[in-house]
């Protein structure tokens, strides 16, 4: 097996400081430190070294970190075979994602699997992708749900990680109940260009989406009110302030004076949500049922959601 302190030592290169790798491990910052001291004393290496208050890795830590990481995927693949050919599912389950992933997809997830295997320990960690990814290195969590856009592309480039396409996500856009395009079911964003916009603020990936989607019909929107939270854009929209997009995964129920249109024509802007995990780890029973349960319950949503 994978000496636990190697975790550590690979989980403090990606965060940099003790105290964000004793956070993300679940260990105290006098227990990381000691490990790092116990793996450079056990391997005979100076792996760390003091850097003003803190300590950081020394250029042969970097390098022995970075070439862990096939051994680390060996170890994965080899673990997932043993479990196949044994028919057996490990005692502990990480699940982690973003807020609506967390509440949509994962919440129903866990508890099938709950029902599948009682005794199984599961965690969910509601997380943004930043943080899943380092909570999987951490081994926190098993298999994380992340938004591509938000990925800046590490997982193709990452030896680190594997992806699964999980759904596209189409957007939609919501408009209060007295809107003169509201009782149209759906709609063009050309149609949509002259009214007051509720989006994210300049430089976020969802404000890059929105501004990529009125680019490719040709039209400049107007942007008035900034929101970084889907319940605070459509109370917005509720007060009549203006329209916004939403995730179909995204749900609309209790929200008063607001209508959710699809969006008509060429060009609809979309998410894609990827399933992630450790490279190798993909194959593990446990995983590979836990993907064909977020698929199944992503494709009953957007059914349900639909036209």
């Amino acid at each position: 097996m994978i000496d636990s302190r190697l975790i550590t030592l690979r989980t403090f290169a990606a965060c940099g400081t003790v105290a964000a790798t004793a956070e993300l491990t679940g260990y105290s910052p006098s227990a990381i430190s000691a490990q790092l001291r116990e793996l450079q004393k056990a391997w005979g290496i100076q792996l760390i070294v003091k850097d003003g208050r803190g300590i950081r890795l020394t250029t042969t830590g970097r390098l022995l970190v970075e070439g862990s990481d096939a051994i680390v995927s060996q170890w994965e693949e080899l673990r997932a075979s043993a479990m196949s050919a044994g028919d057996q599912v490990p005692a502990h389950l990480g699940l982690g994602g973003f807020s609506t992933a967390a509440s949509q997809l994962l919440a129903p997830v866990a508890k099938q699997l709950r029902e599948k295997w009682p005794e199984l320990n599961l965690q969910l960690i509601d997380a943004d992708p930043e943080r899943c990814y380092r909570l999987l290195m951490a081994e926190r969590i098993d298999l994380a749900v992340v938004v591509a856009m938000q990925t800046e592309a590490r997982v193709e480039d990452d030896p680190q990680f594997e992806q699964v396409p999980l759904l596209d996500d189409p957007l939609d856009v919501v408009v209060p109940g007295d809107h003169p395009l509201a009782e149209r079911g759906a709609v063009r964003l050309d149609e949509l260009v002259s009214d007051h916009w509720i989006t994210d603020m300049p430089g976020s990936t969802y404000r890059a989406l929105f501004t990529a989607a009125f680019v490719a019909v040709g039209q400049t929107p107007r942007v008035v009110h900034q929101s970084a939270e889907w319940d605070s854009m459509t109370a917005f929209v509720s007060a009549g302030l203006g329209v916004g997009f939403l995730p179909r995964l995204a749900p609309l129920s209790g929200v008063k004076n607001v209508v959710r249109l699809r969006l008509a024509g060429p060009n609809r802007p979309f998410r894609r949500i990827l399933a992630v995990g450790r490279r190798g780890s993909l194959e593990s029973p446990l995983i590979r049922e836990s993907l064909a349960m977020l698929q199944q319950s992503a494709r009953g949503i957007l059914a349900e959601r639909r036209d």
